[in-house]
C-alpha cells in the first residue's frame, strides 16, 4: 500500500512556489521538500489544513492512496 503526495501537481495548478508555500503556511522549505518527495513518515492535520488552505484545495487533490499490486 502506497500514499502518493501530489502536492507539486497542486502548486503547479495554483501557480505557487514551494518557497512562497512555506512561508505561508509557516513550515521550512526542506520540510515541504521532504513532503512534496513522499519522504515522511506523517504529516499534522493543522499543517494539511494550512496547506489546502493556503492552495484552495482538499486533502484528497494533494494526497492518493494507490494500493499495492
Amino acid at each position: 500500500m502506497a500514499i502518493i503526495v501530489n502536492l507539486d501537481v497542486m502548486l503547479a495548478k495554483r501557480k505557487v512556489s514551494s518557497k512562497s508555500l512555506a512561508a505561508q503556511i509557516g513550515i521550512t522549505e526542506a520540510n515541504l521538500s521532504l513532503l512534496k518527495r513522499g519522504k515522511v513518515k506523517g504529516v499534522r492535520f493543522d499543517t494539511l489544513a494550512a496547506i489546502c488552505e493556503a492552495l484552495e484545495c482538499q486533502p484528497g487533490d494533494i494526497l492518493e492512496f494507490k494500493p499495492d499490486e
